[in-house]
């Protein structure tokens, strides 16, 4: 199949894709859209929101709809690294053997990962960036494709230990889940108060998604879209030359390449699932909010006067 069957092809099955998804999950498009769009560009998600608003059976959902391997982790105050890696255990040979952990799956989803202490959250950065991980001094390579898909209360303060920039950075996107509308919020207790329990189909097999992710990285980019992309991360910075008025004012610290190449690949995906060959500006402008939200640090000023990290974006745009 040539490169612009294979894109005309994945409108049709990412359409499919949400149908199934919208069998269970009502509302929340806009999420569900970003979180299909990581897993088509092999990029991890944060998904931030209060409890009630169905992250965790978005996640699961997801993962029905794409056939793939799932695992929950609970994220406690008492977790181990080993509780997510594994860990060598002694057998009836007196041999060493590897028990795997739950990290060996396709979709991980890691439940309040601010919940647990920062040597444990560091367990899951290598497996995030390296796709495999090391135990006792062995190598072992994670099966393809890994995706991280973590939730995060952002209102209980007491027991959590805030994400480092360097682990929030390896998330392409951070997803805000807002409250239902009044009619979905009908919907979806009407749905979920009856006998019948409703459950995604699969649509994808595993080759297909590792398929479809070679494919976004083969969507040709023309060299103006790279460099908007790379301006539009560059003025996050304040010390940089391009950094605006409000910028220099209201942010500590701005977006490192990494926003730049997911800029790039998630313009691609969004692009793709549209139908188009090859993405411009405006599909830049569109994933520009996820994907620079978690990694601009505001300032004190911004937090006195009320001004958040999607009003500076916003500015930018």
């Amino acid at each position: 199949m040539s490169d612009v069957a294979a894109i005309d092809s994945l409108v049709v099955k990412f359409k499919d894709l949400k149908t199934e998804i919208g069998k269970v999950i009502i509302g929340q498009e806009q999420a569900v859209n970003y979180v299909l769009l990581s897993v088509i560009c092999g990029g991890h998600s944060l998904l931030i929101g209060v409890p009630g608003l169905a992250k965790t059976l978005l996640v699961n959902t997801v993962s029905d709809a794409l056939g793939l391997d799932f695992k929950r982790i609970q994220f406690t105050p008492d977790l181990m690294p080993s509780d997510i890696l594994g860990s060598e255990i002694l057998n009836k040979d007196r041999e060493f053997t590897f028990l795997k952990g739950p990290i060996f799956s396709n979709i991980i989803l890691a439940d309040e990962i601010n919940r647990t202490p920062p040597k444990t959250q560091a367990a899951l950065l290598e497996a995030m960036q390296e796709k495999s991980v090391t135990i006792s001094g062995h190598h072992y390579q994670l099966e393809l494709p890994f995706l991280v898909l973590a939730t995060q209360n952002p209102i209980e303060q007491e027991g959590t230990y805030p994400l480092p920039e360097a682990q929030l950075d390896r998330f392409m996107f951070s997803i805000n889940l807002e409250y239902p509308s009044f009619q979905e919020e009908v919907e979806v207790v009407k749905s979920t108060t009856t006998a019948v329990i409703s459950k995604a189909n699969a649509v994808l097999s595993l080759k297909e998604i590792l398929d479809i992710q070679q494919l976004i990285r083969k969507v040709p980019v023309t060299d103006n879209v790279i460099e908007y992309a790379v301006s539009l991360v560059g003025k996050t910075r304040p010390n940089s030359l391009e950094a605006t008025d409000l910028v220099k004012k209201y942010v500590d610290w701005g977006a490192g390449p990494r926003a730049s190449q997911h800029l790039i690949l998630g313009a691609k995906a969004i692009a793709a699932v549209k139908g188009k060959y090859s993405p411009d500006i405006e599909d830049v402008k569109a994933i520009a909010i996820p994907i620079l939200s978690h990694r601009i640090v505001k300032n004190y000023k911004a937090e006195a006067e009320n001004i958040s990290v999607t009003d500076i974006i916003n500015s930018l745009l």
